[in-house]
């Protein structure tokens, strides 16, 4: 199909003209159904105004500044949303589940069919608050925010929008109900895992378990473990990757959470024994299960399929409810992710470095060692300057 050209040979694009006199023309049909039109000298920015012809926007300058108004009387905040979601090719599958499930959300909103340039600060604030009000946890209305806010900052980076209604601390607008997860101190720890290895029937996990409380590692990099993962050698966990499962039943190998994450890991004596008994009970199966390119993993289900972080999830929960059975008394929550919490807060209590307390988490900021995984209480602070200083309880004592 021939397409229009203006008098320097240049293609015009649809709804574009030229006029006799050489003035370019845009034909367009406005939000309520009528027609209009625009004019200019010139058709990009940088073409010359010709003499004695004032001098203005140039036609595909005006053009945008059309689209951009049309955009921000049509286009609904749902609409915004899935704009920002199409464009975030290539993210991991939890990702894409998030932003499925922030879509599913506004999608039975009615704020979802609010034009995103009647929404004002106040109105964002208040549909969060409602969120809160219809029973939606912190952490929900975090993640939903989480995709809203880009969505609407790209809006503003487009010039669609001057402000993001968004830009604003999330807690202080909504409470922040969430349960602080608290590592085990060294009494529920040593308890747990007694527990577990005299139990009849959950003894069989008790090698997993002990590996996750004194490595810390993620519950997705222990299951992705393979044979060739355990250097039993060099005493050593390499991990580089993750395993998970996705929504509908398909397995993946992922890159580690964070780039800090890809680590080797030092085996304490416990730590190898437990990878020595796991290697020599490890299941045979008939056919090994191949990952995308990884076999031989350590832990198999009874499909001969690897074992994913629900399995693990499942076993903790049942340990803890047969427990709190047993002993008529209740087990603080234990989790995979306990482990990994408690770990890392009992090395950052033992006065293990920082940055190496850093590199064993995989974290790619310290902060989050320091300030999210590390609990300090009064035992700890009375015990620390103990060590450090002179503590008594009696202010006539002196100094020794």
């Amino acid at each position: 199909m021939l397409r229009r050209k203006d008098k320097k040979g240049r293609v015009l694009n649809d709804g574009e003209t030229q006029r006799l006199d050489g003035r370019y023309a845009y034909q367009y049909t406005d939000a309520f159904g009528n027609k209009k039109t625009v004019y200019s000298w010139r058709l990009l920015p940088s073409d010359k105004t010709p003499l004695r012809k004032r001098k203005g926007l140039s036609l595909r300058e005006k053009e945008k500044q059309i689209r951009d108004s049309m955009d921000r009387e049509n286009m609904t905040v749902l609409e915004l949303v899935e704009k920002y979601v199409s464009q975030k090719n290539g993210v991991r599958h939890n990702t894409k589940a998030n932003y499925n499930f922030v879509i599913n959300i506004i999608k039975k909103e009615s704020f979802g069919a609010r034009k995103i340039d009647k929404i004002k600060l106040s109105d964002a604030k208040a549909w969060l608050i409602k969120l809160q009000e219809d029973g939606r946890g912190y952490s929900s209305i975090h993640s939903i925010r989480g995709v809203v806010r880009p969505a609407f900052q790209m809006a503003v980076d487009d010039d669609i929008l001057v402000k993001n209604p968004f830009e604003f601390q999330l807690s202080t607008v909504v409470v922040n109900d969430r349960v602080t997860r608290e590592a085990l101190n060294k009494r529920q720890e040593r308890q747990f895992l007694d527990f577990v290895k005299n139990d009849s029937y959950f003894s069989k996990y008790y090698e997993g378990i002990f590996i996750l409380f004194k490595t810390g590692m993620r519950i997705s990099e222990f299951v992705g473990l393979t044979i060739s993962d355990v250097d039993m050698k060099e005493r050593k966990i390499i991990i580089d990757h993750q395993l998970q499962r996705t929504r509908d039943m398909r397995y993946v190998i992922e890159d580690t959470k964070t780039m800090s994450g890809a680590r080797a890991i030092p085996m304490a004596d416990g730590v190898y024994e437990c990878f020595r008994s796991i290697l020599q009970n490890r299941k045979k199966p008939k056919v090994e299960p191949v990952i995308d390119g990884r076999s031989g993993f350590l832990f198999l289900d009874k499909n001969d399929m690897p074992m994913v972080a629900l399995h693990w999830e499942r076993y903790f929960q049942n340990i803890r409810k047969k427990y709190d059975k047993t002993y008529k008394m209740q087990m603080p929550k234990v989790t995979p992710h306990i482990c990994r919490h408690t770990f890392c807060s009992n090395m950052a209590k033992s006065g293990m470095n920082p940055k190496i307390l850093q590199y064993i988490m995989g974290h790619s900021d310290i902060g989050v060692t320091l300030n999210t995984y590390t609990h300090v209480q009064y035992e700890d602070a009375k015990k620390e300057m103990s060590d450090l200083c002179w503590i008594s309880n009696d202010p006539k004592t002196p100094p020794t």
